[in-house]
Protein backbone atom coordinates (compact mmCIF):
# COMPACT_ATOMS: atom_id res chain seq x y z
CA UNK A 1 0.00 0.00 0.00
CA UNK A 2 1.23 3.37 -0.64
CA UNK A 3 2.04 5.86 2.39
CA UNK A 4 -0.43 8.39 0.47
CA UNK A 5 -3.38 5.88 1.04
CA UNK A 6 -1.66 4.84 4.60
CA UNK A 7 -2.06 8.40 5.36
CA UNK A 8 -5.26 8.87 4.00
CA UNK A 9 -6.73 6.46 6.66
CA UNK A 10 -4.60 6.90 9.82
CA UNK A 11 -5.05 10.73 9.27
CA UNK A 12 -8.71 10.39 9.32
CA UNK A 13 -8.69 8.03 12.12
CA UNK A 14 -7.08 11.37 14.06
CA UNK A 15 -8.82 14.05 12.39
CA UNK A 16 -11.74 14.30 15.25
CA UNK A 17 -8.66 13.75 17.86
CA UNK A 18 -6.90 17.07 16.20
CA UNK A 19 -9.69 18.74 16.39
CA UNK A 20 -10.51 18.45 20.22
CA UNK A 21 -7.22 18.30 21.86
CA UNK A 22 -4.17 21.06 21.04
CA UNK A 23 -1.91 19.23 18.72
CA UNK A 24 1.01 20.29 21.84
CA UNK A 25 -0.66 17.30 23.11
CA UNK A 26 1.41 14.95 20.59
CA UNK A 27 4.85 16.74 21.47
CA UNK A 28 4.31 17.62 25.18
CA UNK A 29 4.47 14.43 27.33
CA UNK A 30 5.14 14.80 30.67
CA UNK A 31 7.22 12.13 33.38
CA UNK A 32 8.16 11.49 37.17
CA UNK A 33 10.91 11.09 39.40
CA UNK A 34 9.59 8.40 41.72
CA UNK A 35 11.46 5.51 40.28
CA UNK A 36 14.88 7.67 41.51
CA UNK A 37 13.40 8.91 44.84
CA UNK A 38 11.72 5.23 46.30
CA UNK A 39 12.70 1.71 46.86
CA UNK A 40 12.20 1.00 43.34
CA UNK A 41 15.11 2.64 42.15
CA UNK A 42 18.39 0.39 43.62
CA UNK A 43 21.87 2.03 42.98
CA UNK A 44 22.10 -0.09 39.70
CA UNK A 45 18.67 0.61 38.43
CA UNK A 46 19.44 4.28 38.67
CA UNK A 47 22.30 3.46 36.68
CA UNK A 48 20.26 2.32 34.50
CA UNK A 49 17.94 4.77 34.26
CA UNK A 50 20.53 7.65 33.74
CA UNK A 51 21.72 5.61 30.21
CA UNK A 52 18.19 5.19 28.98
CA UNK A 53 17.03 8.60 28.28
CA UNK A 54 18.43 8.24 24.87
CA UNK A 55 16.18 5.33 24.05
CA UNK A 56 13.11 7.69 24.90
CA UNK A 57 14.17 11.18 23.45
CA UNK A 58 12.12 11.20 20.30
CA UNK A 59 9.70 9.70 22.12
CA UNK A 60 8.30 12.86 23.14
CA UNK A 61 11.10 15.77 21.48
CA UNK A 62 10.32 14.18 17.80
CA UNK A 63 12.92 15.10 15.06
CA UNK A 64 16.65 15.17 15.88
CA UNK A 65 16.35 13.49 19.24
CA UNK A 66 15.45 10.37 17.85
CA UNK A 67 18.69 9.12 17.75
CA UNK A 68 18.41 7.96 20.89
CA UNK A 69 16.79 4.74 20.21
CA UNK A 70 20.32 3.65 19.10
CA UNK A 71 22.59 5.48 21.34
CA UNK A 72 22.50 2.92 24.81
CA UNK A 73 25.96 2.78 26.48
CA UNK A 74 27.19 1.53 29.11
CA UNK A 75 24.89 0.05 31.26
CA UNK A 76 21.91 0.57 28.59
CA UNK A 77 23.75 -2.23 26.48
CA UNK A 78 23.61 -4.87 28.93
CA UNK A 79 19.62 -4.89 29.08
CA UNK A 80 19.20 -5.77 25.84
CA UNK A 81 17.74 -9.38 26.16
CA UNK A 82 17.06 -12.30 23.43
CA UNK A 83 14.74 -15.18 23.49
CA UNK A 84 11.83 -14.72 25.68
CA UNK A 85 9.57 -12.22 25.95
CA UNK A 86 9.86 -11.28 29.53
CA UNK A 87 6.25 -9.10 28.99
CA UNK A 88 4.17 -12.43 28.87
CA UNK A 89 1.93 -13.30 31.46
CA UNK A 90 2.00 -9.65 32.95
CA UNK A 91 -1.71 -8.59 33.67
CA UNK A 92 -4.01 -6.45 31.46
CA UNK A 93 -4.30 -3.29 32.96
CA UNK A 94 -7.71 -0.94 32.09
CA UNK A 95 -7.38 2.69 30.70
CA UNK A 96 -8.94 4.15 33.89
CA UNK A 97 -5.63 2.74 35.82
CA UNK A 98 -3.17 4.41 33.01
CA UNK A 99 -5.02 7.69 33.12
CA UNK A 100 -4.54 7.80 36.90
CA UNK A 101 -0.57 8.03 36.57
CA UNK A 102 0.23 11.24 35.14
CA UNK A 103 1.47 13.47 37.32
CA UNK A 104 5.76 14.07 37.07
CA UNK A 105 6.32 11.64 39.90
CA UNK A 106 4.36 9.27 38.46
CA UNK A 107 4.26 8.59 34.82
CA UNK A 108 2.31 5.63 32.90
CA UNK A 109 1.96 5.37 28.83
CA UNK A 110 0.60 3.25 26.37
CA UNK A 111 2.55 2.47 23.11
CA UNK A 112 1.17 -0.55 20.74
CA UNK A 113 -1.30 -1.97 23.16
CA UNK A 114 1.38 -1.92 26.32
CA UNK A 115 2.01 0.34 29.04
CA UNK A 116 5.38 1.44 30.51
CA UNK A 117 6.22 2.98 33.57
CA UNK A 118 8.36 6.27 32.54
CA UNK A 119 8.86 8.14 35.51
CA UNK A 120 12.27 7.22 35.91
CA UNK A 121 13.37 8.60 32.38
CA UNK A 122 11.68 11.91 33.46
CA UNK A 123 15.00 14.23 34.89
CA UNK A 124 17.17 12.66 32.12
CA UNK A 125 15.38 14.15 29.48
CA UNK A 126 17.99 16.31 27.24
CA UNK A 127 14.59 18.47 26.43
CA UNK A 128 13.19 19.28 29.69
CA UNK A 129 10.66 17.27 32.00
CA UNK A 130 7.90 19.90 30.84
CA UNK A 131 7.82 18.88 27.66
CA UNK A 132 6.72 15.44 28.18
CA UNK A 133 4.18 16.26 31.22
CA UNK A 134 1.31 16.69 28.23
CA UNK A 135 1.35 13.16 27.72
CA UNK A 136 1.64 11.30 31.08
CA UNK A 137 -1.13 8.79 31.17
CA UNK A 138 -2.13 8.78 27.51
CA UNK A 139 -1.71 5.91 24.26
CA UNK A 140 1.19 7.53 22.53
CA UNK A 141 1.74 5.28 19.70
CA UNK A 142 0.85 7.29 17.17
CA UNK A 143 4.28 9.77 18.48
CA UNK A 144 6.03 7.14 18.98
CA UNK A 145 6.03 4.69 16.20
CA UNK A 146 7.40 7.06 13.11
CA UNK A 147 10.35 7.92 15.04
CA UNK A 148 11.80 4.11 16.32
CA UNK A 149 12.07 0.90 15.04
CA UNK A 150 10.52 -2.29 15.91
CA UNK A 151 11.25 -3.43 19.41
CA UNK A 152 12.72 -0.41 20.73
CA UNK A 153 11.23 -0.61 23.99
CA UNK A 154 11.27 -4.44 24.59
CA UNK A 155 14.66 -4.52 24.33
CA UNK A 156 16.27 -1.33 25.73
CA UNK A 157 13.69 -0.96 28.80
CA UNK A 158 14.26 -2.77 32.13
CA UNK A 159 11.48 -5.23 32.54
CA UNK A 160 10.42 -3.93 35.56
CA UNK A 161 8.98 -0.80 33.90
CA UNK A 162 7.04 -2.57 31.22
CA UNK A 163 3.81 -2.99 33.13
CA UNK A 164 1.73 -5.33 31.11
CA UNK A 165 -0.98 -4.90 27.94
CA UNK A 166 -3.39 -2.49 27.69
CA UNK A 167 -7.10 -4.05 28.20
CA UNK A 168 -9.00 -2.46 25.80
CA UNK A 169 -8.56 0.84 23.77
CA UNK A 170 -7.74 4.36 25.23
CA UNK A 171 -10.88 6.68 25.13
CA UNK A 172 -10.05 8.64 22.31
CA UNK A 173 -9.32 12.01 24.97
CA UNK A 174 -6.39 10.17 26.08
CA UNK A 175 -4.80 9.14 22.41
CA UNK A 176 -2.29 11.73 21.73
CA UNK A 177 -2.33 12.63 18.01
CA UNK A 178 0.33 12.11 15.45
CA UNK A 179 3.32 14.64 15.85
CA UNK A 180 2.86 17.56 14.01
CA UNK A 181 4.22 21.19 15.83
CA UNK A 182 2.91 23.87 13.98
CA UNK A 183 0.23 22.56 12.00
CA UNK A 184 -3.57 23.30 12.45
CA UNK A 185 -5.83 21.16 11.85
CA UNK A 186 -7.23 22.02 8.45
CA UNK A 187 -3.69 22.57 7.57
CA UNK A 188 -3.12 18.86 8.34
CA UNK A 189 -6.79 18.01 6.14
CA UNK A 190 -5.64 19.80 3.52
CA UNK A 191 -2.64 17.95 3.15
CA UNK A 192 -4.23 14.69 3.28
CA UNK A 193 -6.67 16.21 0.48
CA UNK A 194 -3.30 16.12 -1.74
CA UNK A 195 -2.74 13.06 0.06
CA UNK A 196 -5.92 11.47 -1.68
CA UNK A 197 -5.13 12.95 -5.00
CA UNK A 198 -1.38 12.22 -6.14
CA UNK A 199 -0.57 12.07 -9.79
CA UNK A 200 0.18 8.94 -11.03
CA UNK A 201 3.70 7.95 -11.13
CA UNK A 202 3.49 7.97 -14.99
CA UNK A 203 3.64 11.69 -14.15
CA UNK A 204 6.62 11.88 -12.19
CA UNK A 205 9.45 12.47 -15.13
CA UNK A 206 11.94 13.50 -12.45
CA UNK A 207 13.48 13.50 -9.19
CA UNK A 208 12.11 17.40 -8.83
CA UNK A 209 8.80 16.16 -9.15
CA UNK A 210 9.02 14.23 -5.74
CA UNK A 211 10.50 16.89 -3.71
CA UNK A 212 7.66 19.21 -5.20
CA UNK A 213 4.94 16.77 -3.95
CA UNK A 214 6.59 15.67 -0.99
CA UNK A 215 7.06 19.66 0.12
CA UNK A 216 3.03 19.28 -0.32
CA UNK A 217 2.04 16.19 1.48
CA UNK A 218 4.76 15.98 4.40
CA UNK A 219 3.91 17.01 7.90
CA UNK A 220 5.58 20.35 8.67
CA UNK A 221 8.63 18.64 11.10
CA UNK A 222 9.11 15.96 8.19
CA UNK A 223 9.74 18.20 5.70
CA UNK A 224 11.93 20.28 7.64
CA UNK A 225 14.21 17.41 8.95
CA UNK A 226 14.35 16.18 5.75
CA UNK A 227 15.25 19.13 4.45
CA UNK A 228 17.01 21.67 6.45
CA UNK A 229 20.84 22.70 5.94
CA UNK A 230 22.38 24.47 8.61
CA UNK A 231 22.96 27.97 8.96
CA UNK A 232 22.45 29.66 5.79
CA UNK A 233 21.99 26.74 3.74
CA UNK A 234 24.52 28.01 1.63
CA UNK A 235 26.65 24.65 1.30
CA UNK A 236 22.92 22.88 1.29
CA UNK A 237 22.78 25.31 -2.12
CA UNK A 238 26.19 25.11 -3.53
CA UNK A 239 26.27 20.96 -3.51
CA UNK A 240 24.07 21.28 -6.14
CA UNK A 241 25.00 24.75 -7.96
CA UNK A 242 28.33 23.51 -8.61
CA UNK A 243 27.34 21.18 -11.08
CA UNK A 244 25.91 23.93 -12.98
CA UNK A 245 29.49 25.15 -13.35
CA UNK A 246 30.53 21.68 -14.63
CA UNK A 247 30.44 21.56 -18.90
CA UNK A 248 30.94 18.80 -21.22
CA UNK A 249 32.90 18.37 -24.24
CA UNK A 250 30.85 15.18 -26.37
CA UNK A 251 32.35 12.63 -29.27
CA UNK A 252 30.83 12.21 -32.19
CA UNK A 253 30.32 9.23 -34.56
CA UNK A 254 30.67 6.65 -31.68
CA UNK A 255 28.84 3.54 -32.04
CA UNK A 256 26.68 4.03 -28.89
CA UNK A 257 23.68 1.43 -29.63
CA UNK A 258 24.42 -0.33 -26.88
CA UNK A 259 24.98 1.58 -23.35
CA UNK A 260 26.95 -0.88 -20.66
CA UNK A 261 26.14 1.19 -17.17
CA UNK A 262 27.60 -2.06 -15.54
CA UNK A 263 30.62 -1.44 -12.53
CA UNK A 264 32.10 -2.77 -9.30
CA UNK A 265 31.69 -1.03 -5.96
CA UNK A 266 33.86 -2.23 -3.16
CA UNK A 267 35.23 -5.04 -5.57
CA UNK A 268 31.44 -6.28 -6.21
CA UNK A 269 29.85 -6.19 -9.50
CA UNK A 270 26.63 -3.17 -9.49
CA UNK A 271 24.06 -3.07 -12.24
CA UNK A 272 24.20 0.92 -12.37
CA UNK A 273 27.13 3.71 -10.69
CA UNK A 274 24.71 5.07 -8.07
CA UNK A 275 23.43 3.61 -4.53
CA UNK A 276 20.84 5.10 -1.90
CA UNK A 277 23.24 7.16 0.75
CA UNK A 278 22.13 6.63 4.67
CA UNK A 279 19.62 8.99 5.60
CA UNK A 280 17.53 9.21 9.05
CA UNK A 281 14.04 8.46 9.98
CA UNK A 282 12.58 7.46 7.17
CA UNK A 283 9.44 6.44 8.71
CA UNK A 284 8.41 10.22 9.18
CA UNK A 285 7.30 9.97 5.48
CA UNK A 286 6.44 6.38 5.08
CA UNK A 287 5.35 5.21 8.47
CA UNK A 288 4.98 1.65 7.46
CA UNK A 289 7.29 1.02 5.14
CA UNK A 290 10.56 3.59 6.16
CA UNK A 291 13.86 2.03 5.20
CA UNK A 292 12.42 -1.55 4.51
CA UNK A 293 10.22 0.45 1.43
CA UNK A 294 13.83 1.81 0.16
CA UNK A 295 15.28 -2.22 0.28
CA UNK A 296 12.48 -3.42 -1.83
CA UNK A 297 12.65 -0.61 -3.93
CA UNK A 298 16.27 -1.27 -4.49
CA UNK A 299 15.62 -4.78 -5.61
CA UNK A 300 11.99 -4.58 -8.04
CA UNK A 301 13.74 -3.02 -11.10
CA UNK A 302 16.01 -4.29 -13.66
CA UNK A 303 18.90 -2.54 -11.87
CA UNK A 304 19.80 -3.79 -8.12
CA UNK A 305 21.17 -0.60 -6.71
CA UNK A 306 22.62 -0.88 -3.51
CA UNK A 307 21.54 0.70 -0.03
CA UNK A 308 23.56 2.40 2.79
CA UNK A 309 21.65 1.82 5.91
CA UNK A 310 21.77 4.37 8.34
CA UNK A 311 22.19 3.58 12.14
CA UNK A 312 19.86 6.55 13.05
CA UNK A 313 16.78 4.30 10.64
CA UNK A 314 13.53 3.76 12.38
CA UNK A 315 12.94 0.47 10.96
CA UNK A 316 15.64 -2.14 12.94
CA UNK A 317 18.55 -3.60 11.21
CA UNK A 318 17.01 -6.76 10.96
CA UNK A 319 13.85 -5.37 9.29
CA UNK A 320 16.08 -3.43 6.54
CA UNK A 321 18.41 -6.37 5.84
CA UNK A 322 15.33 -9.11 5.53
CA UNK A 323 13.57 -6.32 2.94
CA UNK A 324 15.74 -6.76 0.68
CA UNK A 325 14.40 -8.98 -2.67
CA UNK A 326 17.64 -10.96 -3.24
CA UNK A 327 20.96 -11.73 -2.08
CA UNK A 328 21.98 -10.18 -5.08
CA UNK A 329 20.92 -6.98 -3.23
CA UNK A 330 24.19 -4.82 -2.12
CA UNK A 331 23.20 -3.88 1.85
CA UNK A 332 26.22 -1.50 3.29
CA UNK A 333 26.28 -0.42 7.10
CA UNK A 334 26.71 3.34 7.86
CA UNK A 335 28.74 3.77 11.25
CA UNK A 336 28.20 6.50 14.02
CA UNK A 337 30.84 5.61 16.21
CA UNK A 338 29.43 5.53 19.85
CA UNK A 339 31.68 6.81 22.85
CA UNK A 340 31.05 3.32 24.36
CA UNK A 341 32.69 1.22 22.02
CA UNK A 342 30.94 -1.86 22.93
CA UNK A 343 27.96 -0.03 21.55
CA UNK A 344 30.05 0.07 18.15
CA UNK A 345 31.32 -3.13 18.78
CA UNK A 346 28.16 -5.15 19.22
CA UNK A 347 26.15 -2.82 16.24
CA UNK A 348 29.24 -4.06 13.77
CA UNK A 349 29.07 -7.66 14.56
CA UNK A 350 25.20 -7.63 13.81
CA UNK A 351 25.54 -6.21 10.75
CA UNK A 352 28.08 -8.31 9.66
CA UNK A 353 25.69 -11.58 10.79
CA UNK A 354 23.38 -9.89 9.10
CA UNK A 355 25.07 -9.95 5.81
CA UNK A 356 25.69 -6.24 5.51
CA UNK A 357 29.13 -6.31 2.57
CA UNK A 358 30.88 -2.81 3.78
CA UNK A 359 31.14 -0.40 6.82
CA UNK A 360 30.76 3.31 6.07
CA UNK A 361 32.06 5.14 9.16
CA UNK A 362 30.94 8.67 9.30
CA UNK A 363 33.61 11.71 10.58
CA UNK A 364 31.69 14.61 9.93
CA UNK A 365 29.25 14.75 12.63
CA UNK A 366 31.30 15.26 15.96
CA UNK A 367 28.45 17.52 16.89
CA UNK A 368 25.02 18.64 15.25
CA UNK A 369 25.01 21.38 12.56
CA UNK A 370 22.83 24.14 13.34
CA UNK A 371 19.65 22.89 11.20
CA UNK A 372 17.20 26.24 11.78
CA UNK A 373 14.78 25.36 9.76
CA UNK A 374 14.58 21.94 12.27
CA UNK A 375 14.95 24.15 15.29
CA UNK A 376 12.10 26.86 13.90
CA UNK A 377 9.44 23.86 13.50
CA UNK A 378 10.18 22.15 16.69
CA UNK A 379 9.95 25.22 18.67
CA UNK A 380 6.70 26.22 16.73
CA UNK A 381 4.13 28.12 18.66
CA UNK A 382 1.43 28.38 16.53
CA UNK A 383 -1.50 27.26 17.85
CA UNK A 384 0.49 24.89 19.87
CA UNK A 385 0.08 25.77 23.97
CA UNK A 386 2.77 23.03 24.86
CA UNK A 387 5.10 24.58 22.39
CA UNK A 388 5.67 27.41 24.51
CA UNK A 389 5.82 25.69 27.58
CA UNK A 390 8.72 23.77 25.82
CA UNK A 391 10.35 26.85 25.00
CA UNK A 392 9.93 28.41 28.43
CA UNK A 393 11.41 25.46 29.98
CA UNK A 394 14.03 25.34 28.20
CA UNK A 395 14.67 28.87 27.92
CA UNK A 396 15.16 28.67 31.92
CA UNK A 397 17.62 25.79 31.68
CA UNK A 398 19.63 27.31 28.45
CA UNK A 399 18.58 24.12 26.17
CA UNK A 400 16.41 25.46 23.53
CA UNK A 401 18.86 25.51 20.82
CA UNK A 402 21.24 22.34 22.03
CA UNK A 403 18.93 19.92 22.96
CA UNK A 404 19.18 17.88 19.97
CA UNK A 405 22.92 18.28 19.62
CA UNK A 406 23.10 17.51 23.24
CA UNK A 407 21.43 14.45 22.22
CA UNK A 408 23.68 13.72 19.43
CA UNK A 409 26.61 14.09 21.48
CA UNK A 410 25.54 11.46 24.01
CA UNK A 411 25.63 9.32 20.96
CA UNK A 412 28.32 10.06 18.47
CA UNK A 413 31.58 10.43 19.75
CA UNK A 414 33.46 13.93 19.40
CA UNK A 415 36.58 12.16 20.04
CA UNK A 416 37.09 10.24 17.29
CA UNK A 417 40.15 9.99 15.69
CA UNK A 418 42.30 8.13 12.59
CA UNK A 419 43.55 5.82 15.73
CA UNK A 420 39.94 4.99 16.41
CA UNK A 421 39.50 4.06 12.64
CA UNK A 422 42.91 1.80 12.64
CA UNK A 423 41.34 0.17 15.35
CA UNK A 424 38.19 -0.55 13.54
CA UNK A 425 40.13 -2.15 10.83
CA UNK A 426 41.67 -4.85 13.20
CA UNK A 427 38.10 -5.58 14.68
CA UNK A 428 36.50 -6.16 11.41
CA UNK A 429 36.98 -7.57 7.97
CA UNK A 430 33.84 -5.48 6.45
CA UNK A 431 35.90 -2.98 3.84
CA UNK A 432 36.05 0.44 5.95
CA UNK A 433 34.87 3.35 3.77
CA UNK A 434 35.55 6.77 5.60
CA UNK A 435 32.26 9.05 5.08
CA UNK A 436 32.69 12.58 5.19
CA UNK A 437 36.29 13.03 3.72
CA UNK A 438 36.28 16.99 2.11
CA UNK A 439 40.13 17.46 1.73
CA UNK A 440 42.48 15.58 -0.52
CA UNK A 441 45.03 15.02 2.40
CA UNK A 442 42.32 12.92 4.24
CA UNK A 443 41.64 10.59 1.26
CA UNK A 444 45.24 10.19 0.82
CA UNK A 445 45.69 8.81 4.34
CA UNK A 446 42.66 6.91 4.26
CA UNK A 447 44.14 4.92 1.46
CA UNK A 448 47.22 4.97 2.97
CA UNK A 449 46.06 3.24 5.91
CA UNK A 450 44.62 0.42 4.11
CA UNK A 451 40.79 1.80 4.04
CA UNK A 452 38.59 0.75 1.38
CA UNK A 453 37.10 3.86 -0.19
CA UNK A 454 35.98 7.18 1.01
CA UNK A 455 32.87 9.13 0.49
CA UNK A 456 33.29 13.33 -0.36
CA UNK A 457 30.30 14.64 1.72
CA UNK A 458 29.57 17.44 3.71
CA UNK A 459 26.75 15.84 5.03
CA UNK A 460 24.39 16.91 2.24
CA UNK A 461 25.19 20.32 3.77
CA UNK A 462 23.88 19.96 7.33
CA UNK A 463 26.72 20.10 9.30
CA UNK A 464 29.82 23.02 8.78
CA UNK A 465 28.16 25.91 6.27
CA UNK A 466 30.55 27.25 3.62
CA UNK A 467 32.22 24.01 3.50
CA UNK A 468 32.78 22.67 -0.26
CA UNK A 469 30.45 20.90 -2.62
CA UNK A 470 31.77 17.43 -3.02
CA UNK A 471 31.67 17.79 -6.75
CA UNK A 472 34.98 19.93 -6.34
CA UNK A 473 36.92 18.12 -3.65
CA UNK A 474 36.48 15.18 -5.88
CA UNK A 475 38.13 17.49 -8.86
CA UNK A 476 40.87 17.97 -6.54
CA UNK A 477 41.22 14.87 -4.93
CA UNK A 478 41.36 12.39 -7.76
CA UNK A 479 44.60 13.93 -8.75
CA UNK A 480 45.89 13.94 -5.92
CA UNK A 481 45.38 10.07 -5.24
CA UNK A 482 47.14 9.31 -9.00
CA UNK A 483 49.64 11.14 -8.39
CA UNK A 484 50.57 9.49 -5.19
CA UNK A 485 49.91 5.71 -6.67
CA UNK A 486 46.79 5.69 -4.22
CA UNK A 487 43.52 5.29 -7.15
CA UNK A 488 43.74 1.33 -7.80
CA UNK A 489 41.82 -0.46 -5.64
CA UNK A 490 40.55 2.52 -3.37
CA UNK A 491 37.20 3.40 -4.10
CA UNK A 492 36.30 7.44 -4.34
CA UNK A 493 32.40 8.34 -3.44
CA UNK A 494 30.92 10.93 -4.00
CA UNK A 495 27.30 12.58 -2.61
CA UNK A 496 25.34 15.69 -1.98
CA UNK A 497 22.94 17.91 -4.53
CA UNK A 498 22.56 15.46 -7.66
CA UNK A 499 19.16 15.36 -8.93
CA UNK A 500 20.03 14.56 -12.58
CA UNK A 501 21.53 11.49 -14.38
CA UNK A 502 24.03 14.50 -16.08
CA UNK A 503 25.02 15.54 -12.01
CA UNK A 504 26.34 11.24 -11.94
CA UNK A 505 27.70 11.31 -14.99
CA UNK A 506 30.06 14.47 -14.49
CA UNK A 507 30.85 12.76 -11.37
CA UNK A 508 32.04 9.71 -12.93
CA UNK A 509 33.79 11.58 -15.58
CA UNK A 510 36.21 13.01 -12.89
CA UNK A 511 36.81 9.42 -11.04
CA UNK A 512 33.77 8.40 -8.93
CA UNK A 513 33.54 4.79 -8.48
CA UNK A 514 29.96 5.70 -7.75
CA UNK A 515 27.45 8.18 -6.24
CA UNK A 516 25.31 8.72 -3.68
CA UNK A 517 21.69 10.24 -3.67
CA UNK A 518 20.03 10.75 -0.15
CA UNK A 519 17.19 13.10 -0.40
CA UNK A 520 15.35 12.14 -3.49
CA UNK A 521 14.78 8.77 -2.44
CA UNK A 522 13.34 10.00 1.23
CA UNK A 523 11.12 11.72 -1.27
CA UNK A 524 10.09 9.20 -3.79
CA UNK A 525 9.46 6.68 -0.25
CA UNK A 526 7.44 9.21 1.04
CA UNK A 527 4.97 9.97 -1.44
CA UNK A 528 5.02 6.72 -3.25
CA UNK A 529 6.56 4.11 -0.93
CA UNK A 530 8.55 0.96 -2.57
CA UNK A 531 6.73 1.83 -6.28
CA UNK A 532 8.30 5.45 -5.88
CA UNK A 533 11.34 4.41 -4.97
CA UNK A 534 12.11 2.15 -7.72
CA UNK A 535 10.66 4.56 -10.40
CA UNK A 536 13.02 6.89 -8.62
CA UNK A 537 15.70 4.51 -10.02
CA UNK A 538 14.11 4.04 -13.32
CA UNK A 539 14.03 7.72 -13.78
CA UNK A 540 18.08 8.11 -13.09
CA UNK A 541 19.04 5.17 -15.26
CA UNK A 542 17.11 6.33 -18.14
CA UNK A 543 18.75 9.65 -17.77
CA UNK A 544 22.12 8.18 -17.09
CA UNK A 545 21.86 5.91 -20.07
CA UNK A 546 20.51 8.95 -22.43
CA UNK A 547 23.36 11.40 -21.28
CA UNK A 548 26.09 8.56 -22.00
CA UNK A 549 25.08 8.25 -25.34
CA UNK A 550 25.11 11.98 -26.33
CA UNK A 551 28.27 12.55 -24.77
CA UNK A 552 29.87 9.68 -26.81
CA UNK A 553 30.63 6.81 -24.44
CA UNK A 554 28.74 3.59 -24.70
CA UNK A 555 30.60 1.99 -21.18
CA UNK A 556 31.52 3.47 -17.71
CA UNK A 557 35.06 2.52 -17.85
CA UNK A 558 35.98 4.43 -20.80
CA UNK A 559 34.36 8.10 -19.31
CA UNK A 560 37.61 10.70 -18.03
CA UNK A 561 38.07 14.42 -17.18
CA UNK A 562 38.96 14.60 -21.07
CA UNK A 563 34.94 14.62 -21.66
CA UNK A 564 34.32 18.04 -19.53
CA UNK A 565 35.06 21.60 -19.48
CA UNK A 566 36.09 22.73 -15.64
CA UNK A 567 36.47 26.28 -16.28
CA UNK A 568 34.07 27.17 -14.58
CA UNK A 569 33.78 25.35 -11.69
CA UNK A 570 35.25 27.07 -8.86
CA UNK A 571 34.25 30.01 -10.03
CA UNK A 572 31.49 30.53 -7.01
CA UNK A 573 30.44 33.99 -7.27
CA UNK A 574 30.84 35.29 -10.67
CA UNK A 575 27.76 37.21 -12.13
CA UNK A 576 26.96 37.15 -15.42
CA UNK A 577 24.90 39.58 -17.16
CA UNK A 578 21.31 39.00 -17.40
CA UNK A 579 19.73 38.76 -20.73
CA UNK A 580 16.86 40.54 -19.87
CA UNK A 581 14.81 39.32 -22.98
CA UNK A 582 15.91 35.93 -23.03
CA UNK A 583 14.57 35.42 -19.76
CA UNK A 584 11.24 37.06 -19.99
CA UNK A 585 10.41 35.26 -22.98
CA UNK A 586 11.85 31.65 -21.31
CA UNK A 587 9.06 29.39 -19.91
CA UNK A 588 9.87 27.20 -17.13
CA UNK A 589 9.37 23.89 -17.12
CA UNK A 590 6.52 22.53 -15.12
CA UNK A 591 6.48 20.07 -12.08
CA UNK A 592 4.19 17.64 -11.71
CA UNK A 593 0.87 18.51 -10.75
CA UNK A 594 -1.70 17.01 -7.76
CA UNK A 595 -5.36 15.94 -9.58
CA UNK A 596 -6.92 18.74 -7.66
CA UNK A 597 -5.64 22.47 -7.20
CA UNK A 598 -3.15 23.35 -4.87
CA UNK A 599 -2.76 26.79 -5.00
CA UNK A 600 1.10 26.75 -6.03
Amino acid sequence: MQPALRHSRALARARTALTRAPLARAARPAISRRALSTARGSASRTTRARALPWVLGALFAAGSLSVAAQGLGGDAADIIRNGADPRAGKPAISPQEVARHNTADDCWVVIDGFVYDVTFFLPNHPGGEDVIRANAGKDVSAVFGPLHAKGTLEKNIPEEYQLGPLSKPMPKRLVAPPYAPGESPLEIMEKQRLRDNMPPLGNVLNLYDFERLASRILSNQAWAYYSSGADDEITYRENHNAYHRIFFKPHILVDVAEVDLHTSMLGKPADVPFYVSATALCKLGNPEGGEMDIARGCGATAHSVPQMISTLASCSLDEVAQAKVDDKQQQWFQLYVNSDRKVTRDLIRHAEELGLSALFVTVDAPSLGNREKDQKIKFSTKSDDGAQVMQKGAAASGRQSDGASKALSKFIDPSLTWDDIAYLKKFTDLPIVIKGVQRAEDAVRAAQMGCAGVVLSNHGGRQLDFSRAPIEVLAETMPVLRHHGLDKDFDVFVDGGIRRGTDILKALCLGASGVGLGRPFLYANSCYGKEGVAHAIDIITKELEMSMRLLGVSKIEDLNPGFLDLTSLHARSVNVARDALYENSYREPQLAKFLVDDDM
